[in-house]
């Protein structure tokens, strides 16, 4: 047994004895070379989501597949942050991904942008959360977001770093563009109750009324929009953003962090973010730093799914991971006191509230990078024991609910006798988290490439980041 698969073992078996369950509960950790090539084809796979699914003439990437959808600007993000790192591993060629991602970038920085209702695809910077696959056109009726934007942007400013050669045309202009369209984005229009900044804009309506504020995804949004050359939002909104803070701080099964339910708010930051070892004035308070903070987050939730408040069928150190995903219907079923839900953010606490036993892959694979001890056997463990139900294509399908098993009608997924229900689709912003985050884990790619941009590093500083890498030299 390698030290790393001793070290999987022990901490397993902690987490296990923390809850009060026998230790011989816990599989055996996977043969380590058998482990890295199966993350050498999830990763693969996962990445052909995004190079198969994606509309070449536009560079819009559905939110769904194979149920055919509109496309997510979000996922849009992932794309261009796959792209590269498909490179990277070989998948396809550098000059394939650059071409990729600059009809990407040419839509976004020549589509229409007006506050008209109909026939724009964004305003101020901003663009519409879903958008018509063939068009590029707003989706029905729905919000301008400032979040799925600073996704995008992600994306975005990731292949601006990453092609860097000077002599190369096509990558000159991808810097050009990826600049451009990042300079556009006005921060300031999009903070009416400044310093924070609203959720999204809707043509007919205005502002939505809520603006971002506590521990979630949208941390991401002020390190952008800080970090701003054109129009920033003032250093003040990060003391806003973090000012809840405290009423989410507190131990749970076992560990001490700050708490957001669901996991995808623990990860969606640290996909370009390298947070490890550098801190805002809050976790300098804390004694700890985001990446420590998420890496407790996992434990915490493969500790609940040991405990396993709600009953769940097969929760236990390898069956774990509750974020938004998909689930398999609307409905309170009263034989089991369970009220399950279609699509909705799932999560950890003390009595199990926001569980409905579905699992969703992206949540623990994801988490990958802060806990490959406890995420690797899980990884593993899911496709020995369910692949032939949760795996296919594109690797993982969204989720699974092995306590559904009732014969009603269902908006999507199936059941699957002595099984359970399982969705039909793969979600692009679940695809990217889990393509990304594996390459983290492997080799640091998306930190490294991001420490070296200028605007997210000013996004960190004016939010009073320091320490670690922040310390080095910039380019």
């Amino acid at each position: 047994m390698t030290r790393s698969t001793q070290l999987a073992a022990a901490l397993v078996a902690t987490a296990l004895a923390a809850c009060g369950t026998n230790h011989a509960e816990a599989p055996p950790p996977p043969d380590s070379t058998q482990a890295a090539g199966f993350l050498d084809t999830l990763e693969e796979r996962t990445f052909h989501y995004f190079w198969n699914l994606t509309n070449t003439a536009n560079g819009l990437t559905p939110d769904r597949s194979p149920t055919q959808s509109f496309s997510s600007i979000a996922a849009v993000g992932f794309a261009l942050t796959a792209y590269p790192i498909g490179a990277e591993r070989g998948y396809v060629s550098r000059a394939a991904a650059r071409d990729r991602v600059l009809s990407t970038l040419q839509f976004f920085w020549t589509t229409t942008e007006d506050s008209s209702a109909n026939g724009a695809t964004g305003y101020h910077g901003f663009f519409y959360h879903f958008l018509d696959m063939s068009t590029g056109k707003r989706y029905q009726t729905v919000e301008l977001s400032t979040i799925d934007t600073a996704l995008l942007l992600a994306g975005v400013l990731f292949c601006q770093s990453y092609f860097d050669n000077t002599s190369d045309s096509t990558e000159t202009t991808i810097r050009r563009l990826a600049d451009s369209i990042y300079r556009r984005t006005d921060w300031q229009w999009a903070a009416p109750h400044a310093p924070l900044v609203a959720l999204g804009w809707h043509p007919d309506s205005g502002f939505i009324k809520y603006d971002w504020r506590g521990y979630n995804e949208a941390m991401l949004v002020y390190l952008l929009a800080l970090g701003s050359p054109t129009f920033p939002v003032e250093p003040d909104a990060w003391t806003e953003w973090t000012s809840t803070y405290d009423q989410h701080w507190g131990k749970l099964f076992g560990q001490e962090f700050l708490r957001f339910p669901p996991l995808f708010g623990h990860q969606y930051p640290h996909i370009w973010t390298d947070f490890r070892g550098i801190r805002d004035a809050y976790m300098q308070r804390r004694g700890i730093d985001y990446f420590e903070n998420s890496r407790r987050a996992v434990y915490a939730q493969q500790a609940y799914a040991v405990a396993n408040p709600r009953r769940c069928r097969d929760y236990g150190a390898t069956i774990f991971g509750l974020t938004a995903s998909d689930g398999p219907a609307d409905v309170e079923l009263s034989d089991n006191g369970l009220t399950f839900y279609t699509y909705t953010a799932r999560g950890i606490d003390a009595t199990g509230t926001h569980d409905d036993c579905t699992v969703a892959p992206t949540a623990v694979v994801a988490s990958i990078a802060f806990a490959p001890e406890l995420v690797i056997p899980a990884t593993v463990e899911m496709r020995r024991r369910y692949g032939k139900h949760i795996y296919a294509k594109y690797g993982f399908l969204d989720a699974f609910n092995r306590t559904f098993t009732f014969n009603i009608t269902l908006r999507h997924g199936h059941v699957i006798r002595d099984f359970g229900w399982v969705a039909d689709d793969y979600l692009g912003i679940d695809q990217g988290p889990i393509f990304a985050m594996i390459e983290n884990h492997r080799s640091a790619l998306v930190w490294r490439v991001m420490r070296k941009n200028a605007y997210l590093r000013r996004g960190l500083e004016r939010a009073g980041f320091s320490g670690g890498w922040l310390a080095e030299p910039g380019d």
